[in-house]
């Protein structure tokens, strides 16, 4: 296979284990192995693509936009993707003292008036999001800004590097927080490794 995307569950749970409070070790493990589900199938759909070869355009089956190999494929491939790169970045900015530092605290303080402004705002659109809540930074504006996705692959905006994942899928907080997903924001929002954030800043 060309590609083959590393399974980095140790790793991400070294990270986190026993330095998120409330947001327990149980949880991350479950969690993680639902991450792992996605780097599988990433991997399993990009072997199927290439087994494919080089597709014949005029072929219906192959290429359709109702539905066809071509499109179920890729489109798949956007949800399983998404889930494996939402997750790596959810884990990796997890683990710190929640203390904002370095350059994104001079762009948060320039963008939204202060760190309790962003972590409001952070908040709100968690609450709003039906699953990811991103912060990013526009190439074209550079400018931050939290984004809502639904899914996980709803997030990519052309331009955008997403710095900051905040998982609010059920997963992510019920066994430790039931429906109360507030208090889980603001939990997460303790243990965000700043120092984590500043590193996927763009040079």
């Amino acid at each position: 296979m060309a590609h083959k995307y590393e399974n980095k569950q140790a790793a991400l749970l070294a990270k986190v284990k026993g330095k998120t409070g409330k947001i327990s070790d149980k949880t991350h493990e479950e969690h993680l192995k639902l991450y792992t589900g996605y780097v599988n199938k990433s991997n399993a759909l990009l072997e199927a693509i290439e087994k494919l070869g080089t597709p014949d355009p005029a072929d219906a089956a192959v290429a359709n936009q109702i539905a066809s190999t071509i499109r179920n494929l890729k489109v798949d491939l956007t949800f399983a993707l998404g889930g494996l790169k939402n997750h790596e970045l959810y884990f990796n900015i997890l683990g710190g003292d929640g203390k904002i530092s370095g350059k994104f605290a001079e762009l948060v303080d320039r963008d939204f008036g202060s760190f309790e402004n962003y972590k409001k705002d952070l908040k709100a659109t968690g609450i709003a999001a039906r699953g990811w809540a991103w912060t990013g930074i526009d190439a074209d504006t550079g400018k931050l800004f939290n984004y809502i996705g639904d899914a996980q692959n709803t997030y990519p905006i052309w331009g955008v590097t997403p710095l900051l994942g905040l998982d609010v899928y059920e997963h992510a907080y019920y066994a430790d927080f039931f429906t109360a997903r507030a208090g889980y924001i603001d939990e997460f929002l303790n243990f965000v490794d700043y120092t984590a954030v500043n590193a996927l800043l763009p040079a």
